[in-house]
């Protein structure tokens, strides 16, 4: 795969892009599944209570998670020059264990499917996006942000 090199100013502006574009990704499947589509996404976790996930909670932890991702890339790019096959692979396995916590708690079947939906939105964008601005190779001495 050849990685067209990106100025630092232009790749922070691609993976605020990213980050922008997952959540709205989540946010969107959140739309169609609670307000148009009627899955009320209430979830009860053992020992925790139930709780509304609503729009704020969706938008929130995607952008946490989101920035995360995009630290972690920063990172591995500092690091070694394997930096997007690394981040790709925790990425995935990020997106799988994310499911745990769905498959753990009591709701709905359509619930845990909005749910579901939203975490691989959140990838869909946000994987793409921040793995055609990695680097390629190491960038000690500069900004990998």
């Amino acid at each position: 795969m050849s990685v067209t090199r990106l100025s630092a100013r232009a790749r922070r502006g691609r993976r605020l892009v990213g980050v922008a574009g997952a959540v709205a990704a989540a946010l969107a499947v959140w739309a169609v599944g609670e307000p148009v589509l009627g899955h009320d996404l209430v979830v009860t976790q053992p020992g925790r209570g139930t709780a509304d996930v609503g729009a704020g909670a969706i938008a929130v932890a995607s952008l946490i998670f989101s920035l995360a991702g995009w630290a972690l890339l920063a990172v591995l790019e500092r690091l070694t020059a394997r930096a997007g096959l690394i981040w790709t692979i925790v990425a995935v396995l990020m997106l799988v264990g994310s499911f745990v916590p769905v498959a753990g708690v009591e709701a709905t079947g359509g619930s845990k499917t909005v749910l579901s939906l939203a975490h691989i939105a959140v990838a869909a964008v946000l994987v793409p996006v921040l793995l055609s601005t990695t680097t390629g190779s190491r960038t000690t001495g500069s900004t990998a942000a």
